[in-house]
C-alpha cells in the first residue's frame, strides 16, 4: 500500500475550491480556456476553480445541457456515470462546436466564459442554444489526434 488516502484528499479538494468547474477537464486537457478560471496544485494534482459565481452558475447550466443533448449522440446510459473520454468529447467538442456556431474565427482560443456570455447574448437562454450544431462538433471530437 501507498497509504494514500484518497478521501483525504477529497476532503481537501472540497475545502480549497468553493465553485467548481464544471469544465475542469476541458480546461486540464487544454482543448479550452476560460478567463474566469484559477489552477490550484493540491497533492500533486492539478484542479481548477470559477473566480465567479454567476459565471460558474451559467457554466453549470451549459454542462447540464450538453449532457443532456450529448447522451443520444454519444450512446451513454442515463442511469451509468459518464467514461472519462466520452466526458472530454462532451466538454471539448461542446465547447468547440459552440465557438463554432458563434462563428468565432479559428485561430482564436476557446474561452469558455466568454463564449457561454456570447451565446447567452445572441440565443438569450442556455436552452435556446444551437444544439443540433455543438452535437456535430461533440461527435466529431477527437480528444487524441491520430497520426497520419
Amino acid at each position: 500500500m501507498s497509504g494514500y488516502n484518497e478521501e483525504a484528499y477529497k476532503q481537501a479538494r472540497d475545502a480549497a475550491i468553493a465553485l467548481p468547474c464544471p469544465f475542469e477537464r476541458a480546461l486540464l486537457s487544454r482543448c479550452a480556456e476560460c478567463y474566469k478560471s484559477r489552477k490550484l496544485l493540491l497533492a500533486e494534482r492539478e484542479a481548477i476553480t470559477c473566480t465567479e459565481a454567476a459565471a460558474n452558475e451559467a457554466c453549470k447550466a451549459f454542462h447540464r445541457a450538453l449532457h443532456e443533448n450529448a447522451r443520444f449522440a454519444l450512446h451513454i446510459d442515463p442511469h451509468q456515470p459518464w467514461p472519462f473520454g466520452k466526458e472530454i468529447r462532451a466538454q471539448c467538442g461542446g465547447v468547440l462546436g459552440l465557438k463554432a456556431a458563434l462563428s468565432r474565427p479559428e485561430a482564436e482560443t476557446a474561452d469558455i466564459a466568454r463564449l457561454v456570455e456570447a451565446a447567452l447574448t445572441r440565443y438569450g437562454e442556455i436552452d435556446r442554444f444551437p444544439y443540433s450544431e455543438i452535437m456535430r462538433a461533440v461527435v466529431h471530437y477527437e480528444p487524441r489526434k491520430r497520426k497520419a
